[in-house]
């Protein structure tokens, strides 16, 4: 005997599981275009040419590194907040400071300031490993769980003060720096490989900072600003 009741809980629950499975993937295939949206408006019409970085950014889904109230938000133009005054920069400074160090698939590169993560995973893209510090605890436990989960297996996440590198696991071919200081922290100048790069916002936290690339050349250090930017500062241990 057909149960007429229970037949029409099952295409109840049936019709809202295909309506589920259609939501996800035209929500999947909104967050794509929005990001070939972001790479063309923001970064590639803004001067980023290098092609694996375009590529990079492309590939990275910034909308699972910002706090879930602000996921509507991911592919604007702008830094988030993530919580503990920290941020997530806005997309074409993680573009333009990518390129800046000229990432390449041998390449080891140090990070200080992982924040949510979003940085180490675009360099992850393009590089063999990645080295990144995170001075605040707790974000140091999401970011390095939530690049876990997305199968970055080829980045590593340490809690400390950024100001000390990552001294055994030095020199690098590049450092990328996404807090702003006064001064460029001798302890990175010496993890930098000869004919590395790094790149670093210097300048006080209360103003507008200089954007800094910084070369290693045998015993030269070269450096010249590239443009102005607000960061968050640089925070210590003990601060």
């Amino acid at each position: 005997m057909i149960n007429l009741e229970e037949n029409k809980r099952v295409i109840l629950f049936s019709v809202l599981i295909l309506g589920l499975i259609g939501f996800s993937k035209a929500d999947v295939s909104d967050y794509k275009a929005q990001r070939l949206a972001m790479v063309r408006n923001q970064i590639a019409a803004r001067g980023v040419e290098d092609a694996a970085t375009l590529k990079a950014m492309q590939a990275v889904r910034r909308h699972l590194f910002v706090p879930e109230n602000l996921v509507s938000m991911a592919y604007r133009d702008r830094p988030l907040p993530i919580g503990f005054g920290q941020t997530i920069s806005q997309p074409f400074i993680v573009a333009f400071m990518t390129e800046a160090v000229r990432p390449k698939p041998g390449h080891r590169i140090l990070e200080i300031g992982c924040g949510s993560g979003y940085q180490a995973a675009v360099l992850a893209e393009l590089v063999k490993e990645v080295y990144t510090v995170e001075i605040i605890a707790s974000l140091a436990d999401e970011a390095a769980g939530r690049l876990s989960r997305l199968g970055y297996d080829n980045i590593r996440v340490r809690q400390g003060d950024g100001y000390h590198g990552w001294p055994e696991a030095a020199p690098f071919d590049a450092i990328v720096v996404t807090a702003s200081t006064e001064f460029i922290p001798p302890p990175l100048i010496e993890q930098l490989k000869d004919g590395g790069r790094m790149i670093i916002p210097v300048g006080s936290p209360l103003r507008t900072q200089q954007l800094m690339l910084v070369e290693k050349r045998k015993e030269r250090i070269i450096s010249r600003n590239l443009m102005p930017v607000r960061f968050v500062p640089f925070t210590r241990s003990g601060n």
